[in-house]
């Protein structure tokens, strides 16, 4: 919510900032205008050219100013939107780049973190290797026919023989190939949940914990 009225005060300024420059500027205007006409030459006075000309510089400067304010005040609502929008993804799981993944054992037994992946064309096959944090393979899914797109993927928290992998941070390394054996583009997401967000200069961001921090065009699947 603090999120939310913070962008929505900036846009009130910005838009209050703007109008008062625009009625400083005419004000200034008008001044000079008047100034120019009692103090000028009655022997050459000012025509009726310049007058026009001078006017149509304020009309000029009052379109450009207005165009800004319109500008300023779809930028703030943008702004609202995007907040109001990672602002509900609070206490939500969310897929973003990335490659980790955390193996826990509680209560209800081995918990695996989600992950997943994201293809840009259509993928025939698809292999997973799941390292741990000496860069050691210990388990390899086979997966096959995916199409472009998000993708969730599970992984059960076994190596290759079956047996449970100690607790801790492992990393997916994903390649892909299409019916020709070509390769196919794919990024690896990790899994998070988001617990605040926060106006940045680059955009909103969406705190994930451990996982780090995302802005919200991120975001590539809510849990």
């Amino acid at each position: 919510m603090t999120t939310v009225q913070s962008a929505t005060a900036a846009a009130a300024q910005n838009i209050a900032a703007t109008q008062n420059l625009l009625a400083d500027t005419q004000e200034r205007f008008l001044t000079l205008l008047i100034t120019q006409l009692q103090n000028q030459d009655p022997l050459n006075p000012m025509d009726n050219e310049q007058i026009t000309s001078q006017v149509a510089q304020l009309s000029t400067v009052t379109g450009i100013n207005q165009l800004n304010q319109t500008l300023l005040a779809l930028s703030g609502q943008m702004d609202m939107s995007q907040s109001m929008q990672a602002a509900a993804l609070i206490g939500k799981e969310i897929l973003v780049p990335g490659a980790k993944v955390s193996v826990g054992t509680g209560e209800q037994g081995t918990q695996v973190t989600h992950f997943g992946m994201e293809l840009l064309s259509n993928a025939a096959g698809v292999k997973v290797d799941i390292m741990d944090n000496a860069g050691k393979v210990v388990r390899t899914l086979e997966l096959e026919n995916y199409s472009a797109g998000v993708h969730s993927l599970q992984w059960d928290g076994l190596d290759a023989v079956g047996a449970t992998v100690p607790d801790g941070g492992y990393t997916v390394q994903i390649s892909a190939f299409d019916i020709h054996e070509a390769p196919v583009a794919v990024g690896a997401l990790t899994s998070g949940r988001v617990s605040s967000v926060a106006s940045s200069t680059g955009g909103v961001t969406l705190d994930l914990g451990l996982a780090g921090s995302f802005l919200l065009a991120d975001v590539r699947k809510i849990m």
